[in-house]
């Protein structure tokens, strides 16, 4: 068995995990970063899901570091893709003209800039990335995490000490081996005060997570074998969807009314008129724009022959088991025969505008997710393992309806910032879709800490939200925030030999650490402005 040592380890390789690392390299520690699957970023990559961001993204509301990822990504698109000279100009370049964000993009681009933002610190030796890794034990002492045990896809392990050990896992893995306190699912109402919150706690109660996949549409046939479950997964209706699940029609994540969207893979249009804006609405009415990831009009005439969409969408949640049970892999296995039938249902049974049905020309592009079979690498996870926090963020703090008011959630820890709707998939429960209207939030560094371990710090959507108030932030730039604290506040804390309860206690040291977030990029407070 392999030993290692580190000042930190991070333990997954996602957006909090890569954000964690950078920042503790930064800091001159020495950083040992593990991810399961080949692709660091997470929910960017492996599981190839363009960022969901709020309205002012552009201007304000992120890390310096978060920042360079989208301007390295757009540099990407300008330096090797024939763009058109309109969209080459085009500052704030979105080379998806998807809906859900104003930098939809492939996951290989994402890869490619994540892998630059690393090199010089890999190559100084601060940081060292090892792939395949995942976690399978840890050691403890007390209040302490010793170490971590990995194992990789061969069998063989490695044990790796750090300081600071940073879950930036998309499940919380390290939480349960650790004996750290946390929670899954639906906490009681009793214990959090939420009016959405049920009136016991349902642990096994989650989110649904979703297989995704890429499609393009070109010339020819190319219809798959009918999967043998199909007509299974076609038969599926929950009680709230009004209709089958693998069809257009179900409910809408906001009003609960069912609507039916529409699926065009030959919709044409102008990209550079599309604006990405949640204030507006989802923008999943069209789900062939939705989450476009690579739209052929901003490129030289005949430089692709289709767009690239990525297939996220309500009718591939799955719902029937969590991915922190017993049963995790064949829960994984059933979602992707999920998401498979709804790919099949697209190529035969999707109506099309001449009243024809089925859209043969579609085809799985696992080229462009770094997959053999079609699917991305990963399962998109929306909800994770939560720490048991000094301080949890409720549906109270955040809700517009119970504050009265829509100004920024604000707290005296306050080390980020952060902006989504409470938004809510349906779950493994039954539950049907939850959307609560929320305000900008700062990030509270209570969030972060743990009732009871000193050296172990979330580095992802495993802090202290609720069930609820996870679905404000679970987003990417939330997610890459709270990494990029993890990484800096286990830097601090060894270079003055505290602990992140004593930063949090201290008022003096709180406010260096936020002056310290502050110099490199870290925005603390919200402007003000009006039109939230």
């Amino acid at each position: 068995m392999n030993t290692l040592f580190s000042d930190v380890l991070v333990v997954g390789g996602g957006m909090g995990g890569v954000a964690a690392a950078l920042a503790a390299a930064r800091e001159g520690r020495h950083v040992i970063l593990t991810e399961e699957y080949e692709w660091l970023g997470g929910q960017l990559t492996s599981q190839a899901v363009p960022p969901d961001e709020h309205t002012w993204i552009e201007q304000f509301g992120a890390t310096a570091s978060y920042r360079s990822l989208r301007d390295g990504i757009r540099n990407y698109y300008r330096q090797w893709y024939p763009l058109t000279a309109a969209a080459r100009r085009e500052t704030a370049l979105n080379p998806g003209a998807g809906l859900v964000s104003r930098i939809c993009s492939e996951p290989r681009v994402a890869v490619a800039v994540i892998e630059a933002l690393l090199a010089p610190h890999i190559s100084s030796g601060r940081l060292r990335v090892i792939r395949g890794a995942r976690p399978v034990a840890a050691t403890t002492d007390g209040d302490q995490v010793e170490s971590i045990e990995f194992e990789d896809a061969a069998g063989h392990r490695t044990v790796v000490s750090a300081s600071f050990v940073l879950d930036a896992t998309e499940l919380g893995d390290v939480l349960p081996l650790a004996g750290v306190e946390h929670v899954t699912g639906f906490e009681s109402r009793a214990e959090t005060g939420e009016p959405s919150a049920p009136e016991q706690a349902e642990p096994e109660n989650q989110q649904a997570f979703s297989w995704c996949f890429v499609i393009d549409h070109v010339d020819g046939d190319h219809t798959i074998a009918k999967p043998a479950d199909y007509d299974e997964w076609r038969a599926r209706q929950p009680d709230f969807w009004g209709a089958p699940m693998i069809s257009l029609t179900g409910p809408h994540p906001r009003t609960l009314e069912i609507f039916t969207r529409t699926f065009t893979p030959t919709i044409s249009g102008d990209p550079l008129a599309m604006l990405a804006d949640q204030r507006a609405g989802g923008g999943d009415e069209e789900l062939w724009t939705f989450r476009r990831i690579l739209a052929k009009g901003l490129f030289e005439p005949g430089s692709f022959d289709s767009d690239l969409v990525l297939v996220n969408w309500p009718m591939i949640d799955y719902l029937d088991g969590t991915l922190t049970g017993p049963d995790a892999n064949a829960h994984r296995e059933a979602a992707k025969r999920q998401s498979l039938a709804m790919f099949y249902w697209l190529q035969t049974e999707a109506p099309r505008p001449d009243g024809g049905r089925g859209w043969p020309g579609l085809r799985l592009r696992g080229d462009v997710t770094g997959t053999a079979d079609g699917f991305a690498m990963a399962p998109y996870i929306r909800e994770s393992r939560r720490i048991r926090a000094e301080y949890t963020v409720v549906e109270q703090d955040l809700s517009i309806d119970i504050r009265g008011n829509a100004d920024p959630a604000r707290y005296p820890d306050t080390v980020g910032v952060g902006m989504y709707r409470i938004d809510l998939h349906p779950t493994t429960g039954g539950d049907n879709y939850l959307d609560v209207a929320s305000v900008p939030y700062e990030i509270p560094l209570g969030a972060m800490i743990p009732v009871r371990v000193d050296n172990l710090l979330p580095a992802g959507k495993n802090l202290g939200t609720t069930h609820i108030t996870n679905g404000a932030f679970r987003l990417h730039p939330v997610e890459w925030n709270v990494g990029e604290v993890a990484g800096t506040l286990a830097a601090f804390c060894m270079d003055r030999s505290v602990t992140p309860r004593d930063v949090r206690a201290d008022t003096d040291l709180l406010h260096e650490f936020q002056n310290h977030l502050t110099q490199h990029g870290v925005e603390l407070h919200w402007p003000d402005v009006t039109g939230y």
